[in-house]
């Protein structure tokens, strides 16, 4: 397929700039791939569309304060947006100034705080802290909203671009998906008879990276750090021996689990995986998807299209925009059920 033919017209009104006040009142279009019916819900709806014993998986990463502002030698601004950590005082950032810094240069950043230039790995910059970067971007780091959110992050982006179930420092983005859920939900799932099951996939920044290939097979995505123990693979293993489904809470789970299964079946996975995952893919593990609305021309879309098969996924969009869904990051969401399953 092209890449022409992940395109939609988004109005700009429609992109989400703040989430709502309640983290489960968003709207929940459900997408049945087998029969090509489109539902407008709400996510409050979510349990009874699910059964007993089928099991959510959800991605437990933990969204990082990843953006810090400061200055070069020169005096000129600098902004550095943590891509990912290599070591206690070392990563991999993408950096915004009027000129790009050169190796050797050295930036200063909010209570003395200094980080040198030490070389390039393609779009990004390898910088060396002359501290812990983690501990400090704790205190002095901002939310790092998406780029199609135009605002400054507010006091409540600190909670809110955060999944309620975080654990695991690690993501400059987080896993959108999981945003609807809160404590009052997930007692309702869990009275249906629904279980839970945590993995780890640290989401970082080339979630954003758009797809320039018109031949979609040319795309190359970043790596991205994904731990998915026994315990997961062992509840995902019962849940399908008795006939329930596998639900993924967002296309990072989705890529997790079928990297966890690349051998044929779930096993145990601590890895980077770069799975691109467009129409023509088979899935082995998963059975339902809960996701947010994505970009035009973006490989989350392909991975739907992949799901649902593309012309239902592009009718669900052109019908989302018409019943103006809200988009992206504090958005609605949709409830994805594919069109066949390879099962393990």
């Amino acid at each position: 397929m092209q890449l022409s033919d992940f395109d939609y017209d988004l109005p700009d009104a429609l992109i989400a700039q703040a989430p709502l006040a309640e983290r489960r009142a968003s709207r929940l279009l459900e997408v049945d791939g087998a029969t090509g019916a489109l539902q407008d819900r709400t996510f409050a709806e979510l349990p009874e569309r699910l059964a007993p014993g089928d099991l959510l998986v959800v991605n437990d990463t933990r969204v990082i304060p990843a953006r810090l502002r400061g200055h070069k030698a020169s005096g000129g601004q600098v902004e550095l947006l943590l891509e990912r950590l290599t070591g206690r005082r070392s990563a991999l950032v993408q950096l915004r100034a009027s000129r790009a810094p050169r190796a050797g240069s050295v930036l200063s950043f909010a209570d003395d705080a200094r980080a040198e230039v030490v070389g390039r790995a393609g779009p990004l910059f390898e910088v060396e802290f002359d501290r812990e970067i983690e501990a400090y971007l704790e205190t002095h780091g901002d939310v790092p909203l998406p780029p199609y959110i135009h605002r400054p992050p507010a006091a409540d982006d600190a909670l809110r671009y955060q999944t309620v179930y975080a654990q695991v420092s690690g993501a400059v983005a987080a896993p959108t998906a999981g945003l609807h859920f809160d404590e009052v939900m997930f007692d309702a799932l869990r009275d249906r008879g629904v279980d839970c099951a945590k993995l780890t996939l640290h989401v970082g920044l080339g979630t954003f990276s758009p797809v320039r290939s018109e031949d979609i097979r040319a795309h190359r995505l970043h790596a991205e750090r994904v731990v998915v123990d026994e315990e997961a693979c062992e509840a995902i293993r019962r849940a399908k021996a008795s006939g329930g489904r596998v639900v993924a809470v967002g296309t990072t789970v989705v890529r997790a689990l079928e990297a966890a299964a690349s051998s044929g079946a779930i096993e145990p996975l601590t890895a980077e995986t770069a799975l691109f995952i467009y129409p023509g893919y088979e899935f082995r593990v998963v059975d339902g998807l809960i996701t947010n609305f994505h970009l035009p021309r973006s490989s989350l879309l392909m991975l739907i299209a992949a799901f649902v098969g593309h012309r239902l996924t592009m009718a669900a969009y052109r019908h989302a925009v018409a019943e103006q869904y809200r988009f992206f990051s504090y958005g609605d969401a949709m409830l994805a059920w594919p069109a066949s399953v390879v099962r393990q």
